[in-house]
């Protein structure tokens, strides 16, 4: 198959104005001041800035050049999956712009471009990855007309943001229909909602999800999507991989998990440090050892060769590339804090937050845990999903547990009805002082386990950063 990857033949506005070389300069000045200042990496503030000077800008550096993008857009596993993705298309030898620090909203995608643009609008050539938050995917999309587009999965995120889990499918629907025919669409097949994605599209469709012979999960009440799209019986589960992912079929409308083109045929959980898998796909099997722990680390990984599969390119040095990718920030990342260890865990929903709980399971952990939730514009008000987090799992295993964060007596209220002990418990909203005293109850040779959402994480790290034990969290 020829690929996909190459520069759209552009017919008009071929030329780049001096608003929007202001426009570019202005961000790149943003960015570097934000940094001289300690304020940020500039992930956002870039765009923000440039966009004020020109609001066409993104539109004018990406899509009237026709510069090839691949977005990644889902509820889950996105900052992971484009990782994956940049480090095997850099394994092919194709450069990539990728914004890694995980800004995805417009502003964070514009950053993006703004900050690898000269001043005369010309991009590198190559190939922008782009994480897109699901809410931002429809302004992105008409601004970039991704030549590849990738849904991870679709779960309760977020309600006060994006209401239900069917007007976010909507709201891809709309983008993934309206691809150019020479784009590609990768969809989860295990996903039921996902799998039936703008089916009747022309144009490329890559499928992808595990195809191993055993459950490495159960239907629960976190679950999400266990009716058919289709007909709305409820679906039937051969097996169950995560959540309500996994192969399933309709008894009442004859509707069942698409044929997978990217297949994970053995999975292997090793610990906190290691997941091993084979994968099939169209240029033969992969053997893949990735340094990074979870049965959703499997998903991201065949979610991103099939980027690869999609755009028509080799993978050939998959393996390697896939065997550098160490965790994102805040994914079971593990912080050395003065001869001790303290393991980051984001979790934003309980599907993120039952996943965590599992791959900690691995290693008996959590033992000593703080957990930190906040109700910020960004990280989400409604908390009312925290019961479908099982909590109940990780409770008799607790040592000590630190609450913290603007909803921290929301959480202190979940954990005591799941069985975490009074007298196990400390409740301290101030997060740096909640960090001091979690630290200073751990018992030696234990490690602190950090479950937080978004802004907390940020803000734990940050004061893990003025302690000296790690660095900028958007350079991770």
């Amino acid at each position: 198959m020829t690929s996909l990857i190459g520069r759209r033949p552009v017919a008009t506005e071929t030329s780049f104005s001096l608003r929007a070389s202001l426009a570019i300069a202005a961000g790149k000045s943003a960015a570097i001041a934000t940094r001289l200042i300690g304020r940020g990496g500039g992930t956002a503030i870039t765009g923000m800035v440039a966009r004020n000077v020109d609001p066409r800008i993104l539109d004018k550096l990406v899509r009237v050049p026709g510069v090839p993008v691949v977005a990644i857009t889902g509820s889950n596993g996105k900052t992971t999956t484009a990782r994956f993705a940049a480090a095997l298309l850099r394994g092919e030898g194709i450069t990539v712009c990728h914004n890694s620090a995980g800004a995805n909203l417009i502003q964070g995608v514009t950053s993006l471009a703004v900050s690898y643009a000269t001043l005369g609008g010309r991009l590198p050539d190559g190939v922008l990855v782009v994480e897109v938050d699901e809410g931002a995917l429809p302004r992105v999309a008409l601004e970039t007309l991704p030549r590849a587009l990738l849904v991870t999965d679709l779960f309760r995120d977020q309600l006060d943001r994006f209401g239900e889990i069917y007007a976010v499918a909507d709201a891809i629907e709309s983008v993934a229909v309206a691809l150019p025919a020479d784009s590609v669409l990768i969809v989860n097949a295990d996903d039921p909602m996902v799998a039936t994605l703008a089916e009747k599209r022309e144009g490329r469709r890559v499928t992808f999800g595990l195809a191993i012979k055993n459950s490495t999960d159960q239907i629960t009440r976190a679950a999400d999507t266990i009716r058919c799209p289709r007909c709305r019986a409820d679906l039937k589960y051969r097996y169950v991989y995560l959540s309500h992912m996994g192969d399933y079929s309709c008894p009442g409308c004859g509707f069942a998990r698409p044929k997978l083109d990217v297949a994970v045929t053995s999975l292997e959980v090793m610990g906190l440090d290691k997941t091993r898998c084979e994968m099939q796909t169209p240029q033969g099997k992969l053997i893949l050892e990735i340094p990074q722990s979870g049965v959703h680390i499997a998903y991201d990984a065949a979610g991103a060769v099939a980027i690869l599969v999609g755009l028509g390119l080799s993978l050939d040095h998959a393996p390697e590339s896939l065997a550098a990718v160490g965790p994102a920030f805040g994914r079971l990342e593990k912080i050395d804090a003065d001869g001790k260890t303290i393991i980051l865990a984001f979790a934003k929903n309980p599907t993120s937050y039952n996943t965590t709980l599992r791959a900690l399971a691995t290693e008996d952990e959590p033992r000593q845990l703080l957990i930190a939730a906040s109700n910020t514009l960004v990280d989400g008000e409604d908390f009312g999903w925290l019961w479908d987090v099982d909590f109940e799992a990780m409770a008799l295993k607790v040592e000590r547990v630190v609450v913290s964060g603007t909803r921290a007596d929301e959480l202190a209220n979940r954990l005591h009805y799941a069985g975490v002990a009074t007298n196990k418990l400390t409740v301290i909203e101030d997060r740096p002082v909640a960090l001091t005293e979690a630290f200073a109850l751990l018992p030696p040779g234990t490690r602190l386990v950090v479950l937080s959402g978004y802004t907390p994480l940020i803000e734990l790290r940050n004061e893990m950063r003025r302690r000296g034990w790690t660095g900028r969290y958007w350079a991770v």
